[in-house]
């Protein structure tokens, strides 16, 4: 595998030296592994780079790779060639963004003025990623991390607050140094008003019925065992109250279904839009919790499988002391919380205040420091 690689890492150095003859322009390349369309973020990035400058050019590249160096054959095909993409405009871009790891960005020998931006797709951490989980069961393998140079040459790191800097810093394995405190371009949409009207809007014009019941946003981590998944939902959805209804937001890959009357799969919209009805958000591990913070919504925590979860990946918040909400593996306790108890907003928004430092548009701030990063770089 070892000997593979750096022939591999080899013959694209080896072409990418001439694509590198390429003249640079005024452009920014954006790239994700998350999805194969581009992400709020990226296209809110956009939007506040053309604004400040109409005459950016920017790129969006995005491509999924299922399984990673599991793939199948025809997928890593596909993925290659998409690497060649990926080369040509990097080489002719003054910034790259990112919001995963990207092989061509951390193997690659760049032009000395291409600036390297990594905008992690998290606004807040939760679970051990990258460098933390090596050699784990969800990690991956030391040796592979190190011949593939996972998340090298980044020269910022984006972090929604100071409390994020270290986790990021270990996960990247980067210095602190270069850690910058500016949170997503998404946390505009949700601090604007008028934006919560119009998806409020959309979403019960489409489903009336959450209008009527106190709406329960289900939006668990991904597993990729799903068995015990399967049934923690069937038992949340049969503790519902006569007046709630539950959301249930998969990740995409999922495979998990219900027929349950009292549960509602929402296709038109996703986990995010959802946050703009709901009155109280279940979740486990995933960082959708620091998205609902921001709209002062009411956090619980369905960790049903926290025995099997923390071994084969890992956390890295101390989950029962500082998580703004009831813990429980039983349904009926969460479901109980939900509708009996008081709920502490207090200690909400302290945890959120702690883990995102917001000072009105943090897309501007983020395009205004790519420009920034643009002039002093020059063609060099």
């Amino acid at each position: 595998m070892q000997i593979l690689i750096k022939f591999l890492t080899a013959i694209l150095n080896f072409i990418y030296f001439f694509i590198k003859l390429l003249p640079v322009r005024d452009k920014v390349v954006m790239i994700s592994r998350q999805s194969n369309k581009p992400s709020r973020d990226f296209k809110l990035l956009k939007i506040a780079l053309n604004n400040l400058n109409p005459n950016i050019e920017v790129v969006f590249l995005c491509h999924t790779l299922d399984g990673g160096l599991h793939s199948s054959i025809l997928n890593k095909i596909k993925y290659a060639f998409h690497m060649l993409k990926q080369m040509k405009e990097i080489a002719t871009s003054k910034v790259v963004v990112l919001d995963t790891y990207c092989i061509v960005v951390s193997l690659l020998k760049h032009k000395k003025s291409l600036c390297i931006i990594q905008m992690w797709h998290s606004i807040g951490t939760m679970k051990k990623f990258g460098y933390t989980t090596l050699d784990t069961a969800e990690g991956t393998q030391k040796s592979i991390a190190k011949m593939m140079r996972m998340h090298e040459q980044y020269d910022y790191v984006l972090a929604s607050s100071p409390a994020y800097v270290s986790d990021l810093a270990k996960g990247f394995n980067c210095s602190k140094e270069i850690v910058k405190i500016m949170p997503l371009p998404r946390v505009d949409l949700l601090k604007d008003k008028n934006f919560k009207i119009e998806k409020q809007k959309q979403i019960y014009q489409k489903y009336p019925q959450l209008k009527e019941k106190k709406v329960i946003l289900y939006a668990p981590t991904f597993r990729k065992d799903e068995s015990e998944m399967q049934k923690a939902v069937e038992q949340l959805s049969i503790s519902l109250k006569d007046d709630q209804i539950l959301v249930l937001k998969l990740h995409p890959l999922s495979k998990l279904n219900t027929d349950n009357l009292k549960v509602l799969l929402t296709p038109d919209f996703d986990s995010f839009d959802m946050l703009f009805v709901a009155d109280a958000l279940i979740s486990d591990y995933s960082c959708i919790i620091y998205e609902a913070a921001l709209l002062n919504i009411p956090l619980y925590f369905y960790n049903f499988d926290m025995y099997k979860y923390t071994g084969v990946r890992g956390l890295a918040i101390d989950y029962e002391h500082e998580l703004p909400g009831v813990i429980s593996k039983d349904p009926k306790k969460l479901i109980n919380a939900i509708e009996n108890t008081t709920y502490d907003f207090d200690k909400l928004d302290k945890f959120c205040k702690k883990y995102v430092i917001y000072h009105k548009n943090a897309s501007k701030d983020i395009a205004e420091f790519i420009i920034s990063n643009m002039k002093i770089r020059g063609d060099a």
